[in-house]
């Protein structure tokens, strides 16, 4: 049997609750002005979600755009996690076809828990294998002075993948970038990023910091020495560094 997207919908609304669309609606901000305002949620958690995933693993590309355009937040998040579970068994050519899907419907990733969850699975191991490193940071670089928040979100969360094997360059450069960015998700993403350097690194991530810790928001400062030593966390909090 051909799997399909109207298929997977209503399999995944059979674990959607009102209590936990309405749990959904406050969490993400979808009030007036807030930045899920626009978005809309049936009331599926996560682990559902991915149980469904599983069960369309196979599901064709063209029917994963589908979700992908979804209005409805969830069928979004399945599309993504099918992607990324494929994407960590694919060849090497199948990856990259993967992540040219991925950026090409970019679009359709228009939250923090959805870029969270796919952009240094997918774009991270794209980069990595594809491109220089040069051209590594040119692509971050398009993405971190985007006018879209959740673009700029995913240059700085793409570079997770390298941070976990030990490869700083990408995240320092984007964090710079992103350094004065107005939004609140973007100072917890820079500082979550730069505290993850500092759990490998941290005289690198200090050197980073002491130049600039005074420039950041005080949320990503917040973030970024989150695990400090105590003594230096409040050095860097009191201006002292």
């Amino acid at each position: 049997m051909v799997l399909n997207a109207v298929q997977a919908q209503k399999r995944l609304r059979q674990f959607a609750t009102e209590q936990n669309r309405e749990a959904a609606l406050w969490f993400f901000k979808t009030g007036p002005g807030g930045y899920s305002q626009h978005d809309q949620f049936i009331g599926v958690k996560v682990p559902k979600t991915r149980l469904v995933s599983r069960e369309y693993k196979d599901l064709p590309l063209s029917e994963i755009q589908k979700l992908l355009k979804s209005k409805i937040h969830e069928d979004r998040l399945l599309g993504l996690i099918i992607l990324v579970n494929r994407m960590k068994k694919a060849s090497i050519q199948d990856r990259k076809t993967i992540a040219d899907f991925y950026f090409k419907n970019l679009k359709y990733v228009n939250n923090w828990d959805l870029v969270d969850s796919s952009a240094e699975y997918i774009l991270g191991p794209y980069l990595k294998e594809f491109l220089t490193p040069s051209q590594q940071l040119k692509f971050l670089k398009k993405l971190a002075v985007s006018k879209n928040l959740w673009e700029r979100r995913v240059s700085i969360l793409t570079t997770f993948h390298f941070i976990r094997q030990h490869e700083f360059e990408n995240t320092l450069y984007i964090a710079e970038i992103l350094l004065n960015d107005p939004h609140d998700l973007i100072h917890k993403a820079v500082g979550w990023m730069v505290r993850e350097v500092a759990n490998r690194d941290l005289a690198q991530a200090n050197d980073f910091l002491r130049g600039r810790y005074d420039q950041m928001p005080r949320t990503m400062l917040r973030y970024a020495i989150e695990k400090f030593p105590e003594t230096r966390r409040k050095a860097y909090l009191l201006g002292k560094i």
